[in-house]
């Protein structure tokens, strides 16, 4: 069940006054946002209670000093990355975050994108946001990274990128994943500052790992297993041990990087660094903000085998690798945990073994109760089980029909003769908008709509891998799902 482990609204003070404490050592900031700016769904899951829009409500109350650049790799379009927890590529995400930010009153800067080396997808990308409004800068690879200092930090490394005009203390590099190239544009600006004498400074605002949790905590472990796939690894921060004599975690890449990024700052600005450890350039108090660490333990525990699913299915459909999976199954193994941990799993293969495979969906309801659907000739394994959950939470008889046949009779109508679907079974987004049309003169649709909100952050699992209809809705109502992976059936295109 459910249970708050995060403060989020004292990590939103500690974290603004340590923001503005670090904005006030400079002229200007460059403040590198890693994670996801909105909807950071990740922080929500392992550590429960923390307000997955925490982020953007941080900076809207900073946005008077504020200004935004975002970052997109000329990769990342290219290949049609994707952002997986809601399955829209990275191009795709830059736009929702320049309609959503723009909508909270937060200047916009630019769009940068990195690694530019005339990619077509890339320049199309360019010219569609231009077409829009939108300043777009290009930033190709810098000359002479990561070994030749003194070539990276001249007009033939940095400042071959053109300078980007800023007006405020603050400015906030962010991106739609990782990979991004936030760190270079900052640096780049940096140097491009400091021969305007400017005196800019840089920042990380990194939610994971958590530095003042242990090395192997389920929380940092959960980190590792979100990016199994870039092989980040959590270690101990050698340099903050031999700085100050305190263990602090921090991942591979910014570890690894460091001497580099510490050697350029002293060169761009003429002086030694200010920072002696990864750990120093980040401004992080989330570990502040645990007040059940019982609850974010068991949270992250279940996200590590969530995403264990999610990289089985992955290499099923052709979109993952084996070393993916073999990671997790040495983090599950570091935590010592398994399937067997994850009671959804367990209730919803039993079921489905003894109906002969037939796809089952199980669901975990808040109170504790187990509520499981099936896959059947009218309805999807999805939809059935969303509608006996809000029956269930309802208090509604199994038996009773939420939705009227003169509403169900056109939409099946609609899906064989005039759009021509080989299926005509009612996926969950199809049964949603049925039951808001029904719940317009039923009492008992009505309440069953009402209980829809209840199923945030409840946990589920599938028999079988979900199509986009079903996977999506069960999304958006927060619905925390794993799936086995197995194809419902031996069709190779699915609708």
């Amino acid at each position: 069940m459910y249970k708050i482990g995060f403060d989020s609204k004292m990590y939103m003070q500690k974290q603004s006054e340590m923001i503005l404490q670090r904005i006030d050592k400079f002229d200007k900031l460059y403040l590198e946002f890693g994670g996801k700016l909105f909807d950071d769904l990740h922080a929500a899951r392992v550590l429960p209670g923390f307000d997955k829009a925490a982020k953007i409500k941080l900076l809207h109350k900073l946005r008077d000093k504020a200004e935004l650049i975002i970052c997109i790799n000329a990769g990342a379009i290219e290949r049609n990355k994707m952002r997986a927890d809601y399955g829209i590529t990275y191009g795709s995400e830059v736009e929702r975050m320049i309609d959503n930010i723009s909508g909270m009153g937060i200047y916009i800067n630019c769009v940068v994108i990195t690694m530019y080396n005339d990619q077509q997808s890339a320049s199309a990308f360019k010219q569609k946001l231009e077409n829009r409004g939108v300043k777009v800068y290009l930033h190709r690879p810098t000359k002479g990274y990561p070994h030749e200092i003194d070539t990276i930090v001249s007009d033939e490394g940095y400042g071959a990128n053109p300078y980007i005009e800023t007006s405020r203390p603050l400015v906030v590099l962010t991106a739609p994943g990782p990979g991004s190239g936030k760190l270079a544009t900052c640096l780049s600006q940096l140097y491009h500052e400091n021969k305007r004498g400017v005196k800019a400074g840089y920042a990380k605002f990194e939610t994971f790992p958590i530095w003042n949790l242990p090395l192997n905590h389920p929380v940092n472990v959960a980190y590792e297993a979100a990016t199994a796939d870039l092989k980040d690894v959590n270690k101990v921060d050698n340099f903050h041990l031999d700085a100050y004599g305190q263990i602090t975690v921090n991942y591979n890449r910014d570890i690894e990087v460091f001497p580099v990024v510490r050697s350029i700052l002293a060169k761009i600005t003429g002086k030694e660094c200010i920072y002696k450890s990864p750990t120093d350039m980040g401004v992080n108090m989330a570990g502040y903000c645990i007040v059940d660490d019982d609850a974010c333990c068991e949270a992250s525990k279940q996200e590590v085998l969530r995403r264990y699913c999610k990289a089985l299915c992955d290499l099923k459909c052709g979109t993952g690798d084996e070393e993916t999976v073999s990671r997790l199954e040495f983090l599950m193994s570091k935590l010592e945990i398994s399937l067997a941990d994850r009671s959804v799993i367990q209730i919803s293969r039993e079921k489905s073994a003894k109906m002969d495979g037939v796809g089952i969906i199980a669901l975990e309801l808040p109170d504790g109760r187990i509520v499981t659907g099936k896959d059947s000739e009218r309805m999807s394994a999805a939809a059935a089980c969303i509608f006996n959950s809000v029956k269930a939470l309802a208090g509604i008889n199994d038996r009773l029909k939420l939705i009227s046949p003169y509403v169900i009779g056109p939409i099946m109508d609609l899906k064989t003769k005039i759009l021509k679907e080989r299926h005509n079974v009612l996926t969950l987004d199809e049964a949603l908008v049925a039951l808001s049309i029904c719940a317009a003169t039923d009492a008992n649709a009505a309440s069953a709509v009402e209980q829809l909100a209840a199923l945030q952050n409840c946990e589920a699992h599938s028999t079988h891998i979900l199509n986009k209809a079903d996977e999506i809705p069960l999304r958006q109502l927060g619905v925390r799902l794993s799936c086995d992976p197995e194809y419902a059936d031996g069709n190779l295109f699915t609708e």
